[in-house]
Formats: structure tokens, sequence, C-alpha cells
């Protein structure tokens, strides 16, 4: 069984408990205890959230030096 997308801009985050894939509703999450709901990205960063690390240089993205790299002292 494949996993749920996950909606980039969903039209009442607020609704749904984005934690796991069931996405319950606020008011009737099944698979937590029930205490709080999980927020969505959208909630949290904003608008803009999914193009967040888009655009990382090339370096960030392969790591950094290592100790075995004589450049890295």
């Amino acid at each position: 069984m494949a996993a749920k997308k996950f909606p980039n801009a969903p039209a009442h985050p607020e609704r749904v408990c984005w934690g796991c894939d069931l996405y319950c509703l606020a008011k009737d999450m099944r698979c937590g205890n029930g205490s709080d709901r999980t927020p969505h990205p959208v909630e949290l960063f904003g608008e803009d959230w999914a193009q967040w690390g888009a655009e990382a240089p090339e370096e960030a993205a392969g790591g950094g030096p290592t100790a075995t790299d004589p450049s890295a002292s």
C-alpha cells in the first residue's frame, strides 16, 4: 500500500493532524495519545516552506571537508 501524497498547500491545515499517513481530523486522532496534533509545515514556516533548501549551494550539498581531506586543516 502506497503512502498518501503530502499536500503542499491544504485549504484548512488546522483541521488535520499531519503526524502520520492517516491525516486524521484534529478532533478524532487515531494514532497518537490524543494530546496534540502535528501542525502542517505551512502553519509553522509559511507559504514558501516547500522551497527551503531547493536552491542550496552545491558545496553545502557535498557535506563539507572530512578528516582525511588535507584541505580541512
